[in-house]
C-alpha cells in the first residue's frame, strides 16, 4: 500500500497542490454570538460531506482493484468494495478514452460505520426532502481517465478517481473531480491527502446558507438550499469578495444537472416519462456510455421535484453488481426500481420489464437530436436495439404540445442552454405541483381545528378535577392531555373534493386525471409522501399542545394538585421539551425558554427531598 493509505487520517496541512488563498469567512453570514464550539473529532467536518475517497486501477491479474481508500480507517464492506471496483469502470461496450465523468448508487451493508456529523438532524430538518442523505445508499461520483500509454502494459492508463458519499450533490462533486482528478493523476498520494485536509476544513452544508469551499488554489461558492426555499429559487447571491482573490467559481447548483441536455433526446416523450416515474414503474435504460446513463437517471428521477423519489434508482448498473440476481429474477415481478445500463446484454435479460429506454449515441450538432419514439414492447430485438421507448403503457395525460415548440424555437433562436433547462424545469415543476396541490389541500383539511387543541382535559383547570380523579380511582397521570389525533386518509373522499379542487385549477393539460390519481395510490411514492406529510403535521400538532401548554396558568393548576400528579407533570414537560428539541420540531424559542421556565418553576414549589431528586447535584 502506498504512502497515502498508510498515513491514516493525518492532519497535516502541509503539501498541497496549489496555494490556497485566503477565503475569508467560509459562511456569507456573519458568525453568531455563541460559544465557540467544542473541538471537532478527527474527520468530523470531511464526513460532513464525503464518506471517503477511493482509487480504482485496472490490475491484469485482478482486473479493477481498490488501490487506496481515504481516510485509511474508513471500513467498507468486502461487497461494497466490489461494488465501487466494478462500477468505477465503464464496460468494455462503452469504449470511454480520454476523461469520463459518471456516478452511481449502491446499497450499503452493514450497520452504520461512519462519524457523521453532529449537526446531521440540523441538516435533515432544513434540507428539502429530494436532498435528505441517504442512510441505507452511497453515491459513487467517478472521473474515469483511460488514455494510450506505452509504458503500461496493456498499453492503456486506466484509473478512476471516486468521491463515496450520502448526500446527492452531484453538481458539486462533478466540479470538485474536474478540478482534483486531472491533477491527482499527474501527482497522485500527496495531492489527494491535501484536498481530503482542505475538506475537513470546510464548514458543515447548512440549508439555506451560501458557502466558500477553498480547494487546490480555488474557492467554489455554493448554495446549500433549505425547505423554505421556492423550487425556482434563482442563482445564489454572490457574498463579499473583498478577501477572495481569485474570485470564486460559483455554482448555480448543488445537485440540479443541465436537464434540457440530459433529456434532449426524449423531449417529445418526457410527459410520458413523467408519469412512469410518478407511478414508480420499473425502467431499464439502455444508454452509449455510462455518463449519458447516470445523467438519464438522475434527470428522470429529478423530474418530480418538489416530491421525493422514493424507489430505489442506480444511474450506472452493471453484471457484476451484487443486486444483478435480485434485479432479473423472473420469479417474481419486476422491483420498482429505475437501472441505468450499457450493456447490450440488459436487453435479453431484462425483457420481462414493462419499459425499457434505448438511448442512441448522442448528437453533438446544433439541431434537435432524433426522438425516440413509442414502440410496442413486441419490438424489442435482443441483438440490435433501435432506439426508443418498449413500453406498452398509454398515458393518462394529453401531451403538452406548447411545450416542445418553445424549446424548439428556443434552439432555433440559439437561446442559452441553462434558460432552455429552467424553462423545461419550470413546466415538469408545474405539472408536479398541480398534482400534489390537490393532496395538500384534502391533507389539511384532516388536520384538528386548533381550538380542539388544548392542555388539560376536560374539567382539567380547576381542582375538581383532582378530586374527582382520586374518588373514582382514576389514573391521575389523564389530566394532561394528548395532542388530538389527525383524521385517516379516505381515497374516495379525496377523489369527489377533485371535482371543485382538483389540478384542472393551476393545470391546462387535459386527460384521465382520476385515473392517474387511483395508479398512483398503489405506488411507493404516495405511501412516501403520505407518511412524510403525516409526520410533519404530527410534529406541528405536538408543537401546538407544547404551546397550548405553555399559554396555560399552570401555577393556577398545581395549586391542589398532589405531589404525584405534580411531578407526573414535570416528567411529562421535559419529555416534551426533550422531544422537541431532539426531533427539530417547529417551536419557536420562545415557547421551549418558557417550558424551561415552568419546569423550573413546577419543581421550586414541591418539597426540598423531591426537588432533589428531579434537579440531583
Amino acid at each position: 500500500m502506498d504512502a497515502l493509505s498508510r498515513a491514516g487520517p493525518r492532519r497535516s496541512r502541509g503539501g498541497l497542490c496549489a496555494p490556497t488563498p485566503e477565503p475569508g469567512p467560509a459562511v456569507a453570514s456573519p458568525p453568531s454570538g455563541r460559544a465557540a464550539p467544542a473541538p471537532t473529532p478527527p474527520w468530523a467536518r470531511f464526513s460532513a460531506w464525503l464518506e471517503c475517497v477511493c482509487v480504482v486501477t485496472f490490475d491484469l491479474e485482478l482486473g479493477q482493484a481498490l488501490e487506496l481508500v481515504y481516510p485509511s480507517d474508513f471500513r467498507l464492506t468486502d461487497k461494497e468494495k466490489s461494488s465501487i471496483c466494478y462500477l468505477s469502470f465503464p464496460d468494455s461496450h462503452s469504449g470511454c478514452l480520454g476523461d469520463t465523468q459518471f456516478s452511481f448508487r449502491i446499497r450499503h451493508s452493514g450497520g452504520p460505520r461512519s462519524p457523521w456529523h453532529a449537526d446531521d438532524g440540523h441538516y435533515s430538518s432544513g434540507a428539502p426532502v429530494s436532498l435528505q442523505r441517504e442512510p441505507a445508499h452511497y453515491f459513487g461520483y467517478v472521473y474515469f481517465r483511460q488514455v494510450k500509454d506505452s509504458s503500461m502494459k496493456r498499453g492503456y492508463f486506466q484509473k478512476s478517481l471516486v468521491l463515496v458519499s450520502r448526500l446527492p450533490f452531484v453538481r458539486l462533486f462533478q466540479a470538485l473531480l474536474s478540478l482534483v482528478a486531472p491533477e491527482y493523476f499527474d501527482k497522485l498520494a500527496p495531492c489527494l491527502e491535501a484536498v481530503c485536509n482542505e475538506i475537513d476544513q470546510w464548514p458543515a452544508p447548512t440549508p439555506g446558507r451560501t458557502l466558500n469551499l477553498p480547494v487546490m488554489g480555488v474557492v467554489i461558492q455554493v448554495h446549500i438550499p433549505a425547505r423554505v426555499d421556492q423550487p425556482e429559487t434563482s442563482p445564489p447571491k454572490q457574498c463579499s469578495q473583498e478577501n477572495l482573490l481569485p474570485a470564486p467559481v460559483v455554482l448555480t447548483s448543488v445537485h440540479e444537472l443541465d436537464l434540457f441536455r440530459c433529456l434532449q433526446p426524449v423531449l417529445t416523450q418526457v410527459q410520458t416519462l413523467w408519469e412512469l416515474m410518478l407511478l414508480g414503474e420499473p425502467l431499464v435504460i439502455l444508454a452509449p456510455s455510462p455518463s449519458v446513463s447516470s445523467e438519464m437517471v438522475l434527470a428522470l428521477t429529478s423530474c418530480l421535484r418538489p416530491l421525493k423519489f422514493c424507489c430505489d434508482y442506480r444511474p450506472y448498473f452493471t453484471i457484476h453488481d451484487s443486486e444483478f440476481k435480485e434485479f432479473t429474477t423472473r420469479t417474481q415481478a419486476p422491483p420498482n426500481v429505475v437501472l441505468g445500463v450499457t450493456n447490450p446484454f440488459f436487453i435479453k435479460t431484462l425483457q420481462h420489464w414493462p419499459h425499457i429506454l434505448r438511448i442512441g449515441e448522442p448528437k453533438m450538432s446544433g439541431d434537435l437530436p432524433k426522438q425516440v419514439k413509442l414502440k410496442k414492447p413486441s419490438r424489442l430485438k435482443t441483438l440490435d436495439t433501435k432506439p426508443g421507448l418498449y413500453t406498452a403503457y398509454t398515458a393518462y395525460l394529453h401531451r403538452d404540445k406548447a411545450l416542445l415548440k418553445r424549446l424548439l424555437k428556443g434552439m432555433q433562436k440559439k437561446r442559452p442552454v441553462d434558460m432552455q433547462s429552467a424553462l423545461l424545469r419550470r413546466h415538469l415543476l408545474e405539472l408536479t405541483q398541480s398534482f400534489i396541490f390537490p393532496l395538500e389541500h384534502y391533507m389539511t383539511s384532516l388536520m384538528p381545528l386548533q381550538k380542539s387543541i388544548t392542555p388539560w382535559k376536560v374539567g382539567g383547570q380547576g381542582g375538581a378535577l383532582a378530586g374527582e380523579v382520586h374518588a373514582r380511582g382514576a389514573d391521575w397521570r389523564s389530566s394532561l392531555e394528548t395532542p388530538p389525533q389527525i383524521r385517516p386518509f379516505r381515497q374516495d373522499d379525496f377523489l369527489r373534493s377533485l371535482e371543485h379542487a382538483g389540478p384542472q385549477l393551476t393545470c391546462i393539460l387535459k386527460g384521465d386525471w382520476l385515473g392517474l390519481y387511483r395508479r398512483f395510490f398503489k405506488s411507493p411514492h404516495f405511501d412516501g409522501w403520505y407518511r412524510q406529510r403525516h409526520k410533519e403535521m404530527a410534529q406541528k400538532l405536538e408543537a401546538l399542545h407544547l404551546e397550548a401548554i405553555c399559554q396555560a396558568n399552570i401555577e393556577a393548576w398545581i395549586k391542589d394538585k398532589s405531589e404525584v400528579e405534580v411531578v407526573d407533570l414535570v416528567l411529562k414537560l421535559r419529555e416534551k421539551l426533550v422531544r422537541a428539541q431532539d426531533h427539530q420540531l417547529p417551536v419557536k424559542e420562545e415557547t421551549l425558554q418558557r417550558t424551561q421556565l415552568y419546569i423550573q418553576m413546577v419543581i421550586g414549589s414541591l418539597p426540598k427531598d423531591l426537588q432533589a431528586v428531579l434537579c440531583p447535584p
